[in-house]
């Protein structure tokens, strides 16, 4: 026998924590004096969290491709303050910033603190200190600070440019250069009049860029160029009129590549963006204003084999905040990143071109609108989409930039993975306290994707669908979805499905092996690349329907963009049966699950709002519409007033655009608004916030603006036959409706919705009034029925009775006879007995399922719960109702539909039937004394003739 999938046995990994798993370790080579912070010094500050050395993790094999870095953050030593600058060099990386302690993972502010000031050596496999590399970097007055870090080439020297006076003591002038791996000072005789922000090593020369206006007194205007020995190069001129912030050098070594504030170089117009000649600073390339916005700047620039990229900031408004890929070949603009949110730092690894910034609006790329702030994408080079990689940090401290810098490590001599690190201002790292540093890696991935959110309904005789929001990994965007029906560990369904925060489809199933009258349960895990399973669904369980709904049917031959049935009676997402996968996600915790619902039938709900936040919005942004149509049912007693549906350019706060709108006044009235050359609105003469359920649906189109409520045009406006086509995402429940006539009281709705649809045409008349009436059509109904007595006997005890355990037990030989006992009720007026079955649920033990089949037969003799034994049991039927086939899934539910004539004519009195068995396998199931989600149900489904 299987053993069932279950939440105690659902195979899944556990994350590490954030504890220091780190390696004491010295690098083949090192110098005496580079050894890692002594034992008992880092013992002291980690009270025991280093471990011993173990073999390297294997790297990441499976995220989604290309992305190379996981998204758990590794433990890292933290900083009092802000981390403006990394370098590394033989799996050392140098900190550089405005701070005066650092600190072990995990420790609070101001606790098991080190001093240092602004510089800080940290291992980059175990994100601990290093010896031999304590460098304090000092000025007379203000604050000293270290903006820029560099190694050259050989990785021989490391470069530091900021503002500070001395280094250790001795005198510096915010510019100095160290040999590696000693950190000894070395012959850099360079001083600059302003803060050095940028350095870029070359094999002979280094390169310069900040506020200065003078390198050891020779006048260099933002930019400069000096040897490896600190002399200013001769002739090297590349002046610019405003502060430079970035440098690099070509892979090539012919090219400087400069970013900053600017708008001249060399007295060219050349904003925020240059390429310079390596050997004289002459223009190679110029970027004229607008280019770059005017308002926009340059933080960053990364180079690969083929192009260079930069990392944009503007202030204010119109601005450019992204990151744009150019040629190194031509110079020219390769692809453009248009997020709003300041870029601080970009960095390229594998292909993958990594991000820091405080990215808050993507539309304009078509991703997703103004919301809560992501501090860290990646992409790949190639073009702007983003990759499945979403760690976050805070804003943070300072300006509340989050990160400024990020840099890869690909070396380290005793660690097969590679690594990101990143530093900055921030305070927390994917949710938890960590300031100023954190660092990823290529493995292992450990994360669990999020648990499915599961719906199932039957939406037509012998069909049912089975869907659920796509799940979200922060590093793997491409998952893999098994969905288990009736607790067997064995999947019936398995596909791949891709998601990102912004945007995750709904998948759906169609169930292809089931029958009227049964009752089936299905839960759903994600799986990632790596094998990762998250946490199985809750279940969910649907009768499967002997029939069509009228009214699903009415609106499906309308062909909807989305239908919202709002069945669901849990989490926060809102199917979509019109096909398209247009699911919505509820925010605000609206009611789910509320009844009676506007249109009965089997599960039938309604969704229930606050009138405060709670609203429910589209998980996709929806095509621009001229003409269309919108419908919903609702029902309120409120006299605040409030948003029904419309459309809205954001999801997470209150739109800036919306329109169309379909709103109720204070008094109860109804107003429809779309915008066509100003606000164009058609009320209703009548008020309807008197707590009934009403239809209604409002259109523009050929025939111009309609507004129909119960089936009724109630107004109308042929004047303007179409709306301004603007995409936005719908929302239903509340938005802003600021500058809309007699705008309510509140903007959110207080009551109920139901069966909500969206259809890319304007519906005649005659077709809305076909939705109206359809509601009123009979529909299935499933009564569900639990035992009024059940029993089970055992014919090794013949004398014993069991009426009161909490199991029942069925087995040929040696013989258990189960029988139950239903009080049924007689068919509703105008119905018929359309289906009938028996629904069983496997107890848990290990013994407890079958192989077997078990027969189901009626019961014709007497019995009772309180006396029936194995030698008074009582006469059976010989001809099955049903079968329950091999229940063998431990706490699995099984439905066995059973001959309906035989309810049938049971209906109104007692029915009875008994499960037996001819083989040798036992079973055990839950009875009716058991917990309530394990006793057994006689399910009745009626319906019209």
């Amino acid at each position: 026998m299987g053993e069932a999938m279950s939440d105690r046995g659902a195979p899944m990994s556990v994350m590490v924590g954030r504890a220091l798993a780190a390696r004491l370790r010295v690098r083949p080579g090192a110098l005496p004096g580079r050894r890692l912070v002594g034992i008992g010094a880092v013992a002291a500050l980690t009270a025991g969290l280093l471990v011993a050395a173990g073999p390297a993790p294997e790297e990441a094999e499976a995220l989604t491709a290309p992305l190379t870095m996981t998204a758990e953050d590794l433990p890292t030593w933290q900083t009092n303050g802000i981390v403006y600058a990394l370098a590394e060099a033989d799996g050392v990386v140098y900190v550089g910033g405005t701070f005066s302690t650092v600190r072990p993972p995990g420790a609070d502010p101001g606790t098991q603190e080190q001093p240092v000031a602004n510089f800080v050596a940290l291992d980059a496999a175990t994100g601990a200190p290093v010896e031999g590399c304590d460098l304090s970097f000092t000025v007379g007055s203000g604050t000293a600070t270290i903006r820029s870090l560099a190694v050259s080439p050989d990785k021989g020297t490391l470069y530091v440019g900021g503002t500070f006076g001395s280094v250790n003591g001795v005198g510096a002038s915010s510019v100095a250069a160290f040999d590696l791996p000693t950190c000894a000072r070395a012959p850099f005789p360079v001083a600059a009049n302003g803060i050095v922000r940028a350095i870029a090593a070359g094999e002979d020369r280094v390169y310069l860029g900040g506020d200065f206006t003078q390198l050891a007194g020779q006048p260099r205007s933002r930019f400069g160029a000096v040897t490896t020995a600190g002399a200013v190069v001769a002739g090297w001129r590349a002046d610019a009129d405003e502060i430079g912030k970035a440098v690099a050098l070509t892979p090539d070594g012919e090219h400087v590549l400069l970013g900053g504030d600017f708008f001249e170089v060399n007295g060219a117009n050349s904003h925020a963006l240059a390429v310079v000649d390596a050997g004289t600073g002459a223009n190679v390339r110029t970027y004229p204003e607008g280019f770059i916005e005017t308002n926009s700047t340059v933080q960053s620039i990364a180079t690969d084999g083929t192009s260079f990229y930069t990392g944009n900031e503007g202030t204010g408004g119109g601005v450019f905040d992204g990151r744009i890929a150019l040629s190194l070949d031509t110079f020219d603009q390769r692809w453009r990143d248009t997020c709003l949110g300041a870029t601080q730092s970009v960095t390229v690894h594998g292909g993958v071109l990594y991000s820091g910034h405080h990215a808050h609006d993507c539309a304009s790329m078509g991703e997703f609108p103004n919301q809560e702030r992501y501090h860290l994408f990646a992409q790949a080079v190639t073009g702007t989409a983003k990759l499945g990689w979403f760690p976050n940090t805070n804003d943070g401290l300072g300006e509340q930039l989050g990160p400024r810098v990020l840099i890869p490590v690909t070396d380290h001599p005793d660690d097969a993975r590679d690594f990101l690190w990143v530093g900055g201002g921030f305070t927390t790292v994917n949710g938890v306290a960590q300031w100023g540093l954190t660092r990823f890696a290529t493995g292992p991935d450990t994360g669990l994707p999020s648990t499915p959110e599961t719906h199932a309904a039957s939406p037509a005789a012998d069909r049912v669908d089975v869907s659920w929001r796509a799940s979200l990994d922060l590093d793997d965007s491409l998952l893999t979805y098994r969905v288990y029906r009736n607790g067997a560990s064995t999947p019936v369904h398995t596909v791949e499905g891709s998601s990102l925060p912004w945007v995750r489809p709904q998948l759906t199933w169609s169930d292809p092996d089931v029958e009227a009258g049964e009752t089936h349960s299905y839960r759903v895990t994600a799986t990632d690349g790596a094998g990762n399973v998250s946490a199985l669904s809750a279940p969910v369980s649907v009768t499967v329907a002997s029939g069509t709904q009228a009214y699903a049917n009415a609106v499906l031959a309308d062909d909807p963009l989305l239908y919202w049935r709002f069945d669901e009676t849990a989490n926060n997402y809102a199917s979509d049966a019109s096909g398209n996968g247009t699911s919505g996600v509820h925010r605000g915790g609206p009611a789910r699950g509320t009844s009676p619902a506007a249109v009965p039938g089997p599960g039938a709900a309604a969704v229930g709002y606050d009138g405060t936040d709670a609203y429910t919005y589209s998980d996709a942004r929806l095509p621009g519409m001229q003409r269309f149509t919108m419908e919903t049912w609702f029902r309120t007693t409120t006299t605040r007033g409030g948003k029904l549906m419309g459309l809205g350019n954001l999801t997470l706060q209150a739109s800036a655009n919306r329109d169309p709108n379909l709103y109720m006044l204070n008094n109860g009235q109804l107003t429809f608004g779309i915008i066509n050359g100003g606000n164009r609105t058609l009320t209703t003469p009548g008020r309807y916030n008197d707590g009934q359920w009403h239809h209604i649906a409002v259109s523009v189109g050929s025939a111009g603006m309609r507004l129909y409520v119960d089936g009724a045009q109630v107004n109308s406006n042929p004047l303007f036959t179409s709306a301004r086509s603007v995409s936005g995402y719908l929302r239903t429940g509340g938005d802003s409706l600021a500058n809309w006539a007699n705008r309510p009281t509140s903007d959110y709705f207080a009551g109920e919705l139901d069966e909500t649809a969206l259809y890319p045409a304007q519906l005649s008349a005659a077709r809305v009034r076909a939705h109206f009436d359809a509601a009123s059509v009979p529909s299935d109904t499933v009564t569900q029925l639990a035992p009024v007595a059940d029993t089970y006997v055992n014919g090794a005890a013949p004398s014993a009775v069991h009426g009161t355990h909490q199991q029942l037990a069925v087995r040929g030989a040696p013989a258990y006879e189960s029988y139950l006992a239903f009080d049924l009720p007689s068919a509703p007026a105008g119905q018929v007995l359309k289906a009938a079955s028996l629904r069983v649920r496997v107890g848990g033990d290990a013994a407890a399922g079958a192989l077997d089949d078990f027969p189901v037969v009626p019961v014709e003799g007497a019995w009772s719960e309180a006396a029936t034994t194995y030698a008074t049991r009582p006469a059976l039927g010989t001809t099955a109702l049903g079968t329950l086939e091999s229940p063998d899934a431990l706490n699995g539910t099984y439905t066995v539909p059973l001959q309906r004539t035989a309810v049938q004519g049971a209906l109104g009195g007692q029915f009875a039937v008994a499960l037996v068995s001819e083989g040798t396998d036992s079973l055990w199931l839950g009875s009716r004394e058991s917990a309530a989600a394990n006793r057994p149900q006689l399910l009745l489904t009626f319906g019209a003739p």
